[in-house]
């Protein structure tokens, strides 16, 4: 197991639309556990393969509470299949974005489709934190990010931001000094 970087905007692969995992082998059973180390490292509750540069459609998650024990969970191939009518706003933050939270409206609850690291078919219904984890982590999937849900104008001056500490090389503070993983979705 390894920490693997996480992509930061405005790093392009974020954008990436990510494939279908096919088959549960070696290589995916490596990249899932080096995903949890990176993201519970960060630290984060949520993190997508294209994050750490693996266009596949591969989710961790882990909404334990900090003194209560782990709680892994992995999506591959998720995909909300129904949504509620009824919205709720939540804080995000993420592993790509450092340092930038918003609140983002979202259906409050989801229902969403996916395999195991078996490769079976499994559904689950979520609300509260799970499904606005679950959003996050599949539009990251897609290729979405959460700042995608709020104000042009707001989305404009975060990239800025980036794009401007990125030329000139400049890191972005990470995260881990901020010890509570619910604010980093992933």
């Amino acid at each position: 197991m390894a920490v693997r970087d996480i992509l930061i905007i405005p790093d392009k692969r974020l954008r990436l639309k990510s494939e279908p995992v096919k088959a549960v082998d070696k290589t995916l059973r490596a990249l899932i556990d080096d995903m949890f180390e990176t993201m519970y490292a960060a630290p984060g509750i949520g993190l997508a393969a294209i994050q750490v540069g693996v266009a596949q459609r591969v989710v961790t998650m882990d909404l334990a509470k900090k003194d209560d024990p782990k709680a892994p969970q992995v999506f591959i191939n998720p995909e909300v299949v129904w949504s509620s009518d009824e919205k709720s706003i939540y804080e995000e933050g993420c592993l790509s974005i450092p340092e930038y939270y918003e609140e983002v409206e979202r259906p409050k609850a989801v229902k969403v489709k996916f395999l195991d690291v078996n490769l079976k078919p499994q559904e689950i219904d979520a609300e509260g934190l799970l499904a606005t984890c679950l959003q996050h982590e599949i539009d990251h999937t897609n290729g979405v990010l959460f700042i995608d849900h709020i104000s042009k104008l707001k989305r404009d001056m975060v990239m800025k931001k980036f794009k401007k500490a990125a030329k000139k090389g400049e890191p972005v503070k990470p995260l881990a000094d901020d010890q509570e993983p619910s604010h980093h979705i992933g």
